[in-house]
């Protein structure tokens, strides 16, 4: 078991109604077309595939899927669109869970590398992917870019959405590199607002590079969104995408 907060029943049964706007098929078009041109035909594994959000639909598109989940309760909202012969999910931490075969992709999305809490944790999950991956193969990882610049000096708090339904900003811990995401969401029409939290560890490109290297990967491309817009000192969040070298020829 890694550092990673356990999602519960609760929080799993509502995953996909919040997530609604994210889950439509014009917002995952570019990731699947993103997703689908690295893994080239070949197969894919998803860390962290939750209720297969993006797994189920580049399943759909014909790239074969295979899952990894610590969450039960999410992997059993999955099961509910998918059977286990289409689309396998084996139920374990990303950064140690290994499941059988090779993959041509694995990829990571959603900023959810942020849930391992520790650097260790974080380096070992560089380490799983290639682990699995082919030579040639790619590990993708779409993550935010830490909003430290937002911080004026005695600040700890940056707001990421204020909206009709949901506020939410961010506090940091600078030391530790461990934000908390707090949530305060809208149920119904009554006026009141459900409060959730989670943690989470932030890293920097340069940081997840050097995790790479350590993993035996390349840093291949770096962009700022799934359309490739170039990334920048204005980006607010990377794709990035490193490749397991070719085995030296015999």
């Amino acid at each position: 078991m890694t550092s990673s907060e356990l999602w519960s029943r609760e929080t799993a049964d509502r995953y996909d109604d919040e997530e609604a706007e994210n889950s439509s098929a014009a917002a995952l078009e570019p990731a699947l077309a993103f997703l689908a041109e690295l893994a080239g035909g070949g197969r894919a594994l998803e860390f962290a595939i939750g209720t297969g959000r993006v797994g189920v639909p580049l399943r759909e598109r014909g790239v074969p899927v295979t899952g990894i989940e610590l969450s039960e309760p999410m992997a059993a909202v999955l099961r509910r669109k998918v059977d286990a012969d289409t689309l396998p999910v084996t139920i374990g931490d990303m950064a140690t869970t290994v499941v059988p075969g090779e993959f041509a992709l694995v990829y990571l999305v959603y900023n959810t590398i942020s849930n391992l809490l520790t650097q260790d944790e974080q380096v070992e999950c560089f380490r799983n992917a290639a682990r699995h991956l082919a030579p040639g193969g790619r590990f993708v990882i779409e993550l935010g870019v830490p909003p430290l610049r937002f911080l004026p000096p005695g600040q700890v708090a940056v707001p990421f959405d204020v909206s009709e339904r949901h506020l939410g900003f961010d506090t940091f811990d600078l030391v530790e590199q461990i934000l908390v995401s707090h949530h305060f969401t809208r149920d119904g029409e009554d006026g009141r607002y459900r409060r959730g939290s989670s943690r989470h560890r932030y890293a920097w490109p340069a940081e997840l590079d050097l995790m790479a290297r350590i993993a035996g990967l390349e840093l291949e491309q770096r962009v700022a969104d799934w359309h490739g817009a170039p990334f920048t000192d204005d980006a607010d969040q990377h794709i990035s995408v490193w490749r397991k070298p070719e085995a030296p020829a015999a």
